[in-house]
């Protein structure tokens, strides 16, 4: 049984709510109760994750897999669905799934390398991305529902940080986020959060994508959460290379995907009243870009 004091300290910004104090206190019987369900030899959680504990398990016949138990919240709601819909073609298979518990058992990815690491980074990803786009219907959310709660919460988050950055910015956002929003399109499956630390090195494809936040709507929101990837370089010139290849590469809108992911950056762009200061140079390097 995983005790509490193992839990990776990249959890402990739940503590700050009640139902999150409830939930890691509530994690040793749920991981166990998996641990008798799926027959699993449990190995240590892996560290940095912030909604969820993740732990190499072994299961009966000596087969590697991922115990994941999440902190239940809307971004993964469906996260099960998604793994479901995309079949193992270029993400992580699920395994099985106990949606009482929020807890999935997943393919294990052998090395786990995350995609950082690789000097073709950017290329992967842009490689990625057209095997993800299944059709999606319900029951993930429309991306425009998401686009419009993100619209109305801006500019209260902006006044509760003590108005961090210039109006104009703000006001920019708020129209990226309405304006293609408005406008009917194909709707696929979209990962939300499809950086370069949720791709890893496995062996049956050599990346994998995993931790889906699931949304149904346009594709050129993709481009989105790489466009911001810090990790692939952070400067205006890195930024809309970013931008420039995904949208060439790919066939999707460049206005589209630049007005998508400013105003997702710039709606992201807050733990509690701190505003981020990476996403806040992102989404100026995109206001007139």
């Amino acid at each position: 049984m995983l005790e509490s004091p193992d839990l990776p300290a990249s959890l402990d910004h739940l503590r700050l709510l009640p139902e999150g104090r409830a939930w890691l206190a509530d994690v040793p019987r749920l991981i166990a109760e998996c641990q008798e369900r799926w027959s699993l030899e449990l190995g240590d959680a892996y560290p940095g994750s912030y909604v969820s504990v993740a732990v190499p398990v072994t299961r009966p016949r000596g087969t590697l897999a991922v115990l994941k138990v999440q902190f239940p919240h809307d971004e993964s709601k469906h996260e099960a669905d998604a793994l479901r819909a995309w079949d193992g073609q270029g993400a992580v298979r699920l395994l099985d799934h106990d949606p009482d518990r929020h807890a999935l058992l997943l393919e294990r990815c052998v090395p786990g390398t995350h995609l950082r690491h690789d000097a073709h980074a950017l290329d992967i990803l842009i490689g990625l991305l057209p095997r993800l786009w299944v059709p999606a219907a319900e029951p993930f959310a429309r991306l425009e529902d998401e686009a419009r709660l993100w619209a109305e919460g801006l500019p209260m988050q902006w006044e509760r940080a003590g108005r961090p950055f210039e109006r104009r910015l703000l006001d920019a956002a708020v129209e990226a986020l309405n304006a293609p929003a408005s406008e009917p399109t194909e709707s696929v499956l979209l990962h939300q959060d499809l950086h370069a630390d949720n791709v890893l090195a496995a062996g049956r494809e050599p990346w994998l994508v995993i931790d889906p936040k699931p949304l149904r709507g346009d594709r050129a929101f993709s481009a989105a959460p790489i466009v911001r990837s810090h990790e692939l370089g952070h400067s205006r010139d890195a930024v809309l290379q970013r931008l420039d290849r995904i949208t060439a590469e790919t066939g999707i809108d460049r206005e589209r995907a630049r007005l998508w992911t400013l105003g997702q950056t710039l709606a992201w762009a807050f733990e509690g009243d701190r505003p981020l200061s990476r996403h806040v140079d992102t989404a100026r390097w995109l206001l007139d870009a």
